[in-house]
């Protein structure tokens, strides 16, 4: 009988991929609080979660025949994040501590979902050993 890992590791294994796109907005973030003009980025980790497990994807515009056709899976609309402080006069809009504690919270899930899929590993290699 052949194992669906749809089923069996369920929807821990879009999460993952989300949670670290989300580390990587929640970075860079962080990484421009002090570029003049950056507006602070997020994503909806609902939608981006649903287009992930519908395996929604876009495909790019050929503009030349000689162009290699190619698609990329969809991780969620990036948006911008409305700000939480007053303009200090530069238009940056990151608050450096609301992202940081985003961060954090978004690591902690990402390591939960992590375990989780480790454990469902671990109970799938024990039924095919038979154990």
């Amino acid at each position: 009988m052949a194992i669906s890992f749809d089923k069996a590791l369920g929807i821990h294994q879009y999460t993952v991929g989300v949670r670290e796109r989300n580390a990587e907005l929640i970075a860079t973030n962080i990484a421009q609080a002090d570029t003049p003009g950056y507006k602070a980025k997020g994503m909806d980790f609902q939608k981006a979660l649903q287009a992930a497990s519908s395996g929604a994807s876009i495909s790019l515009d050929l503009t030349n025949g000689r162009h290699i056709p190619a698609s990329k899976t969809v991780a969620g609309e990036v948006l911008y994040r409305t700000p939480t402080q007053p303009d200090t006069g530069d238009g940056n809009t990151v608050d450096v501590d609301l992202e940081r504690n985003l961060f954090m919270q978004n690591q902690l899930r990402h390591q939960a979902s992590l375990d989780f899929l480790g454990g469902k590993f671990k109970g799938l290699t024990k039924a095919i050993k038979g154990e």
